[in-house]
């Protein structure tokens, strides 16, 4: 496909989507889909219809973002939300509700959580207010609609479920009572005017998004969220942007795998580093040795287990290992991560979960380890590569990192014309 760039600078500009950050080939698979949905069609005169047809445009967008989430994704934020609104209500002396601000929202899954879990802590329909936003109107439409399927429910824990859904035939329909606690709406973290006219929000939640942009942009969003979230409010970012967080001035509060930030005590803003850290990338099960770098859309991530034959031991730690880190258990993930490498040869998967597990509780040296120990494994293990150029440049060497995330992205274009095969 010839002059990718006049695409990667249209996602650019309507979404602020690095392409670095996915990827080329993800936008690539993109633009042929949308190409090829009319027959005969050329990339030339595909770009010249994209300039004129907001509906078309839309729907590259839509291409690009493909939903992945579920409900209390990371358990521990909506735990700490809950003590911390109880807080807070006690601290405003219950005059007004609290604000709640969910973006992107994706498909409902995370504001719907919101609302569960501060229902669950005993506030009123009268306490609190969520608002969700997203640039996909394809996604709000789904949330309004709030029918979910199984993929929407992962974990051990699912006793909302039973208290918050209804089942259909084909999946489960959510309470009233909670879909009228949820403000589902379509909306650009880029515009300007985004929200202008509303009181900012005591707990904001963006998950998984400043990582997909370039520095500017960032630092752009940032500012965006700073406006939206109360001075003396909670930022909820996803596990790999609190380096990001910390030098944008921004302190956690100290709650493990909360991933929660606030203003108050934080240091002077510091110099943002030219490379940042890499979310929690999508697992497929390889149809080769080497696996193809399959990355999540910019909002989410899941972590799934590699291909083992069905039925044996292997297979059954590692499907465990998936369950409970997806779960938020990190010790428990750990421990059957250990468990496998005393029983069976050593997998760089494994290792690579280890690194995870360990960069998600902040110990960045160990994490370093393990992801070496996948890569010696695994040359090309694609998100081992990318999350120890994370941590690479989070230390502020940029070229080491870059090293690794080139190796990435050449793993990636191999595996995509492999497959085109």
């Amino acid at each position: 496909m010839n002059n990718d760039q006049r695409f990667f600078d249209f996602l650019k500009e309507r979404i602020g989507l690095d392409v670095t950050s996915v990827g080329t080939a993800i936008i690539e698979r993109a633009v042929r889909q949308r190409i090829i949905a009319v027959p005969g069609r050329t990339a030339d005169e595909y770009w010249q219809g994209l300039q004129h047809s907001a509906p078309e445009q839309q729907a590259l967008i839509e291409a690009v973002i493909v939903p992945e989430t579920w409900f209390f994704r990371y358990p521990e934020s909506f735990a700490t939300l809950a003590r911390l609104a109880v807080k807070r209500l006690a601290e405003i002396k219950h005059l007004r509700a609290l604000r709640i601000l969910s973006l992107p929202c994706s498909t409902g899954e995370e504001p719907y959580s919101i609302a569960m879990a501060l229902l669950d802590a005993g506030l009123g329909p009268h306490q609190f207010k969520v608002d969700g936003l997203d640039v996909s109107p394809l996604s709000v439409a789904r949330a309004k609609e709030a029918r979910y399927g199984r993929n929407s429910f992962r974990g051990a824990e699912l006793g909302f479920r039973e208290r918050y859904f209804d089942a259909e035939d084909e999946g489960y329909r959510l309470s009233e009572r909670v879909r009228e606690q949820v403000r589902l709406q379509v909306g650009n973290l880029l515009d300007p005017a985004l929200l202008v006219n509303e009181a900012p929000y005591d707990f904001v939640f963006c998950r998984n998004l400043l990582i997909y942009f370039d520095q500017p942009t960032q630092q752009q969003v940032f500012e965006v969220l700073k406006r939206l979230t109360h001075q003396d409010g909670v930022l909820f970012i996803g596990p790999a942007e609190g380096s990001l967080l910390g030098r944008l001035g921004m302190r956690s509060i100290g709650i493990a795998q909360s991933f929660a930030f606030s203003r108050q005590g934080a240091p002077e803003p510091q110099p943002v580093p030219a490379l940042m850290s890499t979310p929690l990338p999508v697992r497929q099960p390889p149809s080769r040795v080497v696996p193809p770098v399959i990355r999540p859309r910019p909002f989410a991530a899941s972590v799934t287990p590699i291909a083992e034959p069905k039925g044996s031991d292997a297979a059954t730690l590692l499907a465990n290992i998936a369950a409970l880190a997806n779960g938020g258990k990190s010790a428990e993930a750990r421990a059957t991560c250990e468990e496998y490498l005393r029983s069976h040869a050593p997998n760089a998967q494994v290792f690579y979960w280890l690194g995870l597990l360990s960069d998600m509780a902040g110990s960045a040296l160990e994490a370093q380890g393990f992801y070496r120990k996948a890569l010696y494994l695994e040359p090309q293990h694609a998100e081992a590569l990318v999350h120890l150029a994370a941590l690479l440049a989070s230390q502020g060497d940029a070229a080491g990192a870059r090293r690794l995330q080139e190796r990435a992205a050449r793993s990636g274009r191999t595996a995509d014309s492999e497959h085109k095969r």
